[in-house]
């Protein structure tokens, strides 16, 4: 399935849209990349490529730093500004879910109300500092308010599952870290590890935002 891509504007200078669309599609997932990567991190690019035979619209979100070549993210509220004027140009009529991994799952679930999103996903979310469970973000997740979905690496330095509170919808890569890496001995692929959150994630979707689910 071929890519669209274009050229958005944002208060923090262009921003570039690669969208994946879905024959017939049932719902429209945005995600934005973290502060360390860009749009093809192993779990973006997996998404974007398996959702849309099932569906589901996707739409990989650039962020201006990263796309103008620089090596280091623009304060969190950039970010923010970039989903919202990624949003607003989409103008999907689909249900619309938010998402992104680390700092784009941050951006996310800070901007999914404000955004009308029926969901929120966050990949790998940065629950605190590694080493420092003190200074937690948990309240960002909460503040969502919307259905949100954790996908977390067993490993993830950034907090592990057993962190996270119960009451939140968690699925968790077994041996990942927070790039969704599984060592050689774990016995788990790196694809079955992009299998277990893809589809994780469609079923999350197909029962929380469009109802269809089983």
């Amino acid at each position: 399935m071929s890519a669209l891509e274009r050229r958005i504007a944002t208060p923090h200078g262009e921003a570039r849209l690669v969208v994946r669309r879905a024959r017939g599609a049932v719902a429209t997932l945005l995600l934005s990349h973290g502060a360390g990567g860009g749009i093809d991190s192993r779990d973006l690019a997996a998404l974007a490529t398996d959702l849309p035979r099932n569906g589901v619209t996707v739409v990989l979100l650039e962020q201006p730093w990263r796309l103008a070549g620089r090596k280091v993210a623009t304060p969190p509220a950039t970010l923010d500004a970039g989903l919202v004027a990624a949003a607003n140009a989409l103008k999907t009529r689909t249900p619309l879910v938010v998402g992104g991994r680390s700092a784009g799952a941050r951006s996310a679930a800070r901007c999914a109300k404000q955004l009308g999103s029926s969901g929120c996903l966050a990949l790998a979310f940065p629950l605190h500092p590694p080493g420092k469970p003190e200074k937690s973000r948990l309240h960002e997740l909460r503040d969502a308010r919307v259905p949100t979905l954790v996908v977390q690496g067993e490993r993830d330095p950034f907090g592990r599952p057993e962190e996270f509170p119960a009451d939140l919808d968690l699925a968790v890569v077994p041996a990942a870290d927070h790039g969704f890496t599984t060592p050689a001995r774990a016995g788990l692929t790196e694809a079955e590890a992009m299998g277990i959150i893809v589809e994780s994630t469609l079923e999350w979707i197909l029962r929380e935002v469009t109802g269809t689910g089983g």
